[in-house]
């Protein structure tokens, strides 16, 4: 029901923002803040002050991502809606929507000209930034595809499957898998940064309350993070630096150690 802003120097809290409504998924992107909402997103420039209420969505929103002047939303419904932003009238203004997905789509991302949607349908899409058209369907995972995260020039996506599958991009444009990881449970969400050495980091959460993380591309184990409940959100910061949310309502900071 609420949005807090944090000060990652002291630790202490700067603002208290109430929705009024359960939150679905909320991202940062240069001086905006978008947050999704049911049947709405809320939008905030941080430096002008000015806020807005994007209509639209069906239901719960629940991922967010912004690319190219646009923003897309994963929707309840299926749908992922698009906005493109116009410079002259500082908003965002609807484009289209994008219907494929049979069940709410759960995960986004953006790399290149290519938009990634996970969903509840168990399938991953891929789509044609430059036309807004689907152009893969992918049905290798067996249940809903709770995350996605590019890494280098792999896309990675998660499942309540219990597996982590790493995609490459071939020579027809066609994603194809290289590698798939197995967890003893379903996996929510991933996160990627680097350790104090610049070596590259996946953190997976778990739905059995803990986070592993591997070294990439090995997929060595590193060690494991523990919570009360479900680490649903993970987000890097600055100089070192990561954030762990929990369904206790509790936020922890962590920093790598040089040892």
């Amino acid at each position: 029901m609420t949005i807090k802003v944090w000060d990652c120097e002291t630790g202490q809290c700067a603002a208290t923002i109430s929705t009024g409504c359960e939150v679905g998924c909320m991202i940062s992107e240069e001086e905006w803040l978008f947050v999704g909402i049911p049947d709405s997103i809320k939008v905030w420039n941080t430096k002008t002050g000015i806020e807005m209420t994007l209509p639209g969505p069906v239901g719960q929103v629940y991922a967010l991502v912004a690319a190219n002047d646009m923003l897309f939303a994963g929707t309840q419904d299926g749908r992922i809606l698009v906005w493109r932003f116009n410079v002259a009238t500082n908003c965002f203004e609807p484009a289209t929507s994008l219907v494929g997905h049979h069940l709410a789509v759960i995960s986004l991302a953006v790399r290149g000209a290519r938009l990634y949607s996970g969903s509840m349908d168990n399938t991953l899409k891929a789509w044609d930034l430059s036309t807004l058209q689907c152009i893969q369907t992918i049905s290798d995972h067996s249940n809903v595809v709770m995350s996605l995260l590019y890494w280098d020039q792999f896309l990675l996506s998660c499942s309540l499957d219990n597996t982590v599958k790493v995609w490459f991009t071939n020579n027809q444009e066609q994603l194809e898998v290289t590698y798939t990881h197995t967890e003893e449970h379903g996996i929510i969400s991933l996160c990627g940064m680097h350790d104090v050495q610049g070596k590259p980091v996946l953190l997976c959460s778990l739905n059995d309350n803990s986070v592993h993380i591997y070294d990439l591309p090995s997929f060595n184990e590193r060690g494991r993070i523990f919570a009360k409940q479900e680490i649903r959100a993970m987000q890097t910061g600055p100089t070192g630096l990561f954030f762990t949310g929990d369904g206790t309502g509790e936020l922890k900071v962590w920093k790598w150690c040089a040892n």
